[in-house]
């Protein structure tokens, strides 16, 4: 059986970004062309897909991270902030866009809430991260025939 882990992350997230686009399963707000990601940006995102993209990368980073809420995404998602002469800080990323994104995969069936720690993977979703991998190493080793072994 084929994990998100098995998988580049690179070669992962876009094609996971189309099953979700294709599906109708997340949606931007209208606020989103506009936006920033974080106060350590100094624009909004240039990709027209972008919100399918980070919506992919979430579903991926509950995998690893198994049950997380939207702070410690928000952490993940952070950078360091310019602050002229001053010293770089780290922030934060912005946790409307998260949160926003959360609430459409719970919506759609791909999350599920855990007690009051976050949020995990339901089974929709974990089936859908192991067949969009599964898809994404039978590309890969048909390229590569050493990665025959582990279909």
């Amino acid at each position: 059986m084929t994990h998100p882990t098995d998988v580049p992350p690179s070669r992962l997230l876009p094609r996971l970004a189309t099953e979700l686009q294709s599906h109708k399963l997340v949606e931007p707000p209208v606020w989103a062309s506009f936006v920033k990601t974080g106060v350590h940006k100094q624009r909004a995102p240039t990709q027209s897909d972008w919100w399918y993209l980070r919506s992919a990368s979430v579903l991926r980073k509950v995998y690893l991270h198994g049950t997380t809420g939207v702070s410690r995404l928000s952490a993940d998602y952070g950078g360091k902030r310019d602050r002229g002469s001053a010293p770089y800080h780290a922030r934060t990323g912005s946790r409307a866009v998260l949160r926003e994104i959360v609430h459409q995969l719970e919506k759609s069936g791909l999350l599920q809430r855990y007690k009051n720690q976050g949020r995990r993977l339901s089974p929709e979703g974990m089936r859908l991260l192991d067949t969009v991998s599964r898809d994404v190493l039978k590309q890969l080793a048909e390229s590569r025939p050493e990665l025959q072994k582990y279909l």
